[in-house]
């Protein structure tokens, strides 16, 4: 494995022009006249606004700039039958000896600039811990490297991320994730127990108990009424299932398929990634701006603008015998310690004896507002879960060998 290298993204000034004539030449769907065109995806005129303003307004430099401010990095590391892999990632190096390794991972439609709001909140100080952050672009996200082999599923990216930990000299760590981000740190939690110490997570994804398998919650379950925080999380759940996972089905089947949309049009990309802004999060006041950088993100991805799809596929078809499936980060992981976070706008919100199913839970927040992207909407809350993990009073102090950031 090489060393840790400074690393600057730079867009060639072609890609930039090529995306304007591009974005000139688009052709417009029609939509029907009714209010509610939320119900059929993204509205015609909140596509034509952003598409018009990447064209003529948005100033990528200016973002390009300011995710330069980050400290990123590359590093290569090798997967078993992969090779090679070129890892872009955000480190944040702690001055306090004794801080504690975060591997921060992000998912689909997410990216590393995720964690950009969680940085200044858990640089530790006034009796709070102090934390080494490391957010890596996933292969095939962001300005990682394209996999261009089939295969590489949840115990490939799990391995990567573990392997980019032990080259950064951090043989012990916790994690926190959302999304594709459950899925892989609750896996490197089954595939290495004794380096994942603990690990937070903002989308829980997980069964009821069942009296097999956990009898005393099941005995609990059987007899506790739902909340009405809870009733309103099983509706949520019942909305993703029957009105949001399209998307899902398309990714995880037939990703070649969207990947000639993605490739070709960048209002297609805008439009499909737009639309999960707006319904998997809790009334955040998305900018322009934003949203654009967002989605510049994916188009201008050293994988291409339509690599990114091809996680549901692999994670789907690829099972090894340590992993038969993603099912796998939904059960019992009993040798990491377990923060849950759950958010009213998420796209499964399961009741509390649920979560409780995933492994030895040691600290849970409810919160009233928030939705997917819980590091972006609101890192108040996951930073402060941290913090009281991890703090001297809470359950995890000491869990990672050293000083733990004070």
């Amino acid at each position: 494995m090489t060393s840790p290298q400074p690393y600057t993204i730079s867009v060639p000034d072609a890609a930039l022009e090529k995306l304007k004539r591009k974005l000139a030449d688009t052709d417009y769907p029609d939509e029907l006249d009714t209010d509610a065109q939320w119900s059929y995806g993204s509205p015609l005129s909140d596509i034509q606004r952003l598409a018009s303003h990447w064209q003529n307004g948005f100033d990528w430099r200016k973002a390009e700039a300011d995710l330069n401010k980050l400290p990123n990095y590359k590093k290569t590391v090798v997967v078993e039958s992969f090779g090679d892999i070129d890892i872009h990632f955000v480190w944040q190096k702690s001055e306090v000896e004794g801080a504690i390794p975060l591997l921060f991972c992000h998912g689909w439609p997410g990216s590393f600039i995720e964690v950009k709001k969680l940085l200044p909140l858990l640089q530790g100080g006034n009796g709070q811990p102090a934390f080494h952050i490391i957010a890596p672009s996933l292969p095939n996200f962001g300005f990682s490297q394209r996999i261009s082999k089939p295969g590489f599923a949840l115990t490939q990216y799990a391995q990567t991320l573990h392997a980019l930990m032990l080259g950064l000299g951090y043989s012990k760590y916790v994690t926190q994730g959302g999304d594709w981000g459950f899925y892989i740190t609750r896996i490197m939690g089954v595939l290495f127990p004794e380096h994942v110490l603990a690990s937070h997570i903002n989308m829980i994804r997980a069964n009821p108990p069942s009296f097999s398998s956990h009898p005393v919650l099941a005995a609990q379950h059987a007899v506790t009424p739902y909340t009405v925080a809870e009733q309103k999380g099983m509706e949520r759940s019942q909305w993703f299932q029957t009105e949001g996972q399209a998307y899902r089905q398309l990714q995880a089947t037939k990703p070649q398929t969207l990947a000639y949309a993605f490739a070709s049009s960048p209002v297609a990309l805008l439009a499909w990634i737009y639309e999960k802004l707006h319904d998997w999060t809790d009334g955040y006041p998305w900018t322009d701006d934003e949203v654009l950088t967002w989605v510049s993100i994916y188009w201008f991805s050293t994988a291409g603008p339509n690599a990114h799809v091809r996680i549901y596929y692999e994670a789907s078809h690829n099972a090894t015998k340590e992993v038969l499936g993603r099912e796998r980060a939904s059960g019992w992981v009993g040798g990491v310690k377990l923060g849950l976070a759950y958010f009213p706008r998420e796209l499964n919100v399961v009741p509390r004896l649920w979560g409780r199913t995933l492994g030895p839970v040691v600290h849970e927040s409810e919160n009233e507002k928030g939705g997917h992207f819980a590091a972006w909407e609101r890192p108040d809350v996951v930073a402060g879960d941290l913090q009281k993990i991890f703090g001297k009073d809470g359950p995890c102090f000491g869990i990672v060998p050293g000083k733990n950031g004070y």
